[in-house]
């Protein structure tokens, strides 16, 4: 039985604040998928883990990216800084394939005890140019937030590599609420805003996000080159990629989470 695993409908906005202002707003969809579910996942229909379907999970596209199990390799990281979930529950926030399609510029895992107690979060950022980077978290119940750590991958090619991210991020409820904050040397430059109410994993929904944000995974990764053609046109200093880091981990050495209740700071972001 689904319990846990869902689908999150809603939007993601950026605002820009310099060298050039810029806004955007896409209606988009996810799947938070527990990973103690994935047998589970395949009885929806139009849905599928590692086959090919109109919807599917890959193992392949997460965590060691080569289609090994997803449980043994977030526990070998976690372990690396120190965290033990003692067999409590991992979550992912993702897109899904759509058609066979996927491109994720943020992945988030909640990592939970057995008592249903957040003990990190992982924040895995990708780039178009196929690299990735992941932030891990340690959190404990004095937690507040935000997760505050620098950036390592070069995502935009108008944001400096000098900078650093501020994420608030709550626990996946009935809604969904994650707010980023870029910041270089002369301010804040960047906020993003992903908001969306919870569906239950079921046919019916699914068919219903998929009519409502068809190909959502290629929309995302259309709309990322057509935002940054604007970018370029408005007249935004353009980057050249360096080299990605040596190591595709960072563990997070002060860590701070949001509440899991409702805090709205993604709405008010998004206002």
């Amino acid at each position: 039985m689904i319990r846990h695993s869902a689908i999150y409908a809603g939007s993601v906005t950026h605002r820009r604040a310099f060298p050039v202002t810029h806004r955007l707003r896409y209606g988009v969809w996810y799947v938070l998928v527990d990973l103690d579910e994935l047998g589970e996942l395949d009885r929806v229909r139009g849905m599928a883990v590692d086959r090919p379907a109109v919807v599917s999970f890959r193992t392949r596209d997460h965590g060691a990216r080569d289609g090994s199990p997803l449980r043994p390799w977030i526990e070998r990281r976690l372990a690396e800084a120190g965290v033990d979930l003692e067999g409590g529950a991992v979550r992912i926030l993702c897109h899904p394939r759509v058609l066979g399609y996927v491109f994720n510029p943020l992945t988030v895992w909640f990592c939970h005890g057995p008592a249903g107690d957040l003990r990190a979060v992982l924040y895995e950022v990708g780039n178009t140019f196929g690299e990735w980077h992941h932030y891990l978290v340690p959190v404990d119940a004095q937690d507040r937030g935000p997760h505050v750590f620098t950036k390592e991958l070069f995502v935009s090619p108008f944001i400096d590599m000098d900078a650093t991210y501020e994420f608030h991020t709550d626990v996946p409820g009935e809604r969904l609420a994650i707010a980023v904050r870029e910041r270089v040397a002369q301010g804040q430059v960047l906020t993003v805003a992903l908001v969306g109410r919870r569906l239950p994993m079921t046919t019916r929904d699914l068919i219903r996000v998929l009519l409502r944000y068809p190909l959502v995974t290629l929309k995302t990764i259309g709309g990322i080159h057509w935002e940054a053609t604007k970018l370029w046109w408005k007249g935004a200093p353009y980057r050249r990629r360096g080299a990605p880091p040596a190591h595709d981990l960072t563990v997070v050495t002060a860590p701070k989470i949001a509440p899991p209740a409702t805090s709205r700071l993604g709405e008010r972001l998004d206002a």
